[in-house]
């Protein structure tokens, strides 16, 4: 029965998020409280609820600390020549655009943190986005899937996990797997140039006039993704010239994070800045400190150094509580849902589910069995549940029938580009919220594609020898 109730709470969650019949906060804290009392422990309801608080309320910390800190190095001009020369290389084209998101991605993701990441990508493209017309989902899926590929860094979180929840070492989980993982991000952006392709046909590549005049009722010319001749598109769209090489000015309306006249520039603190950033980064991945309290002590040193007037720094928090608000709110909400999972034992009825149901003839071929199930898994389950939960469980089963704990091990990565979707994953409700995107319309988009990445993992770790 906890089982069926289990899967079915997941599924009206997602139901009700893709059709947007509630909002995701108010889906993530009022279904499990309905389920919670329809398995008869709603007396239960408080002590599940601050379990889940408890347990996700240091990484609420990190990601509000984390916001305000990136937020004033977007402001005092940090990523600006980042942003510049991603600009240069996009120009008005959407197929650089998306690819250039991807690439974008993946190269901040090597710090190993997904909200660092997902608020240094979205500051960097929305303005390209937003100004071109471009679907923003795309942004947001490229962004998740370049980061799930990366996110299994040694540093990154899932194969440290492995590591110690099967007892080898982390370089023997990821070291092998390096090529099955750099086919992933070759699938992310060939999968990136299809996207970026598509969004092209269907806006054209903007010349520097029209990116800058917004003209909604005269014809545009449109140049088609092939380059196969002179098109018009109807009045009112948002299309299309014909220079492939026209640059966006920095100072467009559109285009504010680069602004080089804004008034929180520091020029003269930059080299601080990057200093800063770069010492805060080397603790994070060496973990000299937690990690909340790391970007606690960065924000404060951060915001007292470059704006030493306290109106100034009041202006700055207030700039950026928005985006702070929203994410330390949906976090908080997802604890109702993990903490009811947990506390009701749904979460480990559903595993042992799963994994009983296993045919006797799968047995050699446990780590093909392990990537399959890591995809739903992963999306379903936090890390942790699924690596110290989950993977020893099918670690045993290998075991029996010959398969390697590390085989397992590596198989249990291939679901990372998908999970980095989940709804359990505090830094995707920083991914949509900066680039205000509505979480159903990121999950119907992303899922089909996350998915198929992950299946490219597996694929190329069996084609390898690795899995």
């Amino acid at each position: 029965m906890l089982t069926i109730l289990g899967f079915t709470m997941i599924a009206t969650f997602l139901v009700l998020i893709m059709l947007k019949k509630m909002s995701p906060i108010a889906a993530l804290v009022l279904i499990p409280a309905l389920f919670c009392v329809f398995v008869g422990k709603g007396g239960k309801l408080g002590d599940y609820v601050i379990d889940g608080v408890t347990s996700l309320a240091p990484t609420a910390a990190m990601l509000m600390f984390a916001i305000v800190y990136f937020g004033v190095m977007i402001d005092v001009g940090l990523f600006d020549p980042i942003v510049r020369g991603i600009l240069k290389f996009c120009r008005a084209d959407p197929l650089r655009i998306v690819v250039g998101t991807a690439v974008l991605a993946a190269i901040v993701s090597l710090d190993g943190d997904g909200s660092t990441t997902f608020m240094i990508t979205v500051s960097a493209m929305y303005p390209l986005y937003k100004r071109l017309k471009m679907s923003l989902v795309v942004m947001t899926g490229v962004a998740a899937m370049a980061n799930g590929v990366m996110n299994t860094l040694p540093w990154g979180g899932p194969t440290a996990r492995a590591a110690t929840a099967l007892k080898v070492s982390a370089s023997d989980i990821f070291v092998p797997m390096i090529p099955a993982l750099a086919v992933g991000m070759l699938a992310v952006l060939v999968l990136s140039y299809v996207l970026g392709r598509r969004e092209r046909k269907r806006l054209g590549v903007l010349t520097l006039d029209e990116v800058l005049v917004d003209e909604p009722e005269t014809e545009t010319v449109l140049v088609g993704a092939g380059g196969d001749g002179i098109k018009r598109a109807p009045t009112g769209s948002s299309g299309a010239g014909t220079d492939a090489d026209a640059e966006l000015p920095d100072e467009d309306e559109g285009f504010q994070g680069l602004d080089p006249d804004r008034a929180t520039l520091r020029p003269k603190l930059y080299w601080f800045n990057a200093l800063l950033t770069v010492t805060l980064l080397t603790a994070m991945i060496m973990e000299w400190l937690p990690i909340p309290v790391l970007f606690l002590l960065g924000a404060a040193l951060a915001l007292t150094v470059n704006f030493p007037h306290m109106p100034d720094q009041k202006a700055r928090l207030g700039a950026h509580a928005e985006n702070v608000l929203n994410v330390s709110g949906m976090v908080f909400a997802a604890a109702v849902f993990t903490g009811v999972l947990q506390g009701t034992g749904m979460v480990d009825h559903m595993a042992t589910w799963l994994v009983g149901n296993i045919p006797d003839g799968m047995g050699p071929h446990m780590a093909f069995v392990t990537g399959v199930l890591s995809i739903p898994l992963t999306y379903f389950m936090s890390n942790d549940g699924f690596y110290f939960g989950i993977v020893p469980v099918l670690a045993e089963a290998g075991n029996a029938h010959g398969v390697s704990t590390l085989e397992i091990a590596r198989a249990s990565l291939v679901g990372q580009p998908l999970h980095m979707s989940s709804p359990l994953v505090p830094a995707v409700y920083v991914l949509v919220g900066m680039a205000k995107v509505e979480f159903g319309d990121h999950t119907r988009f992303v899922v089909k594609w996350a998915a198929l990445t992950s299946l490219v993992v597996l694929g190329a770790g069996i084609l390898f020898g690795i899995i």
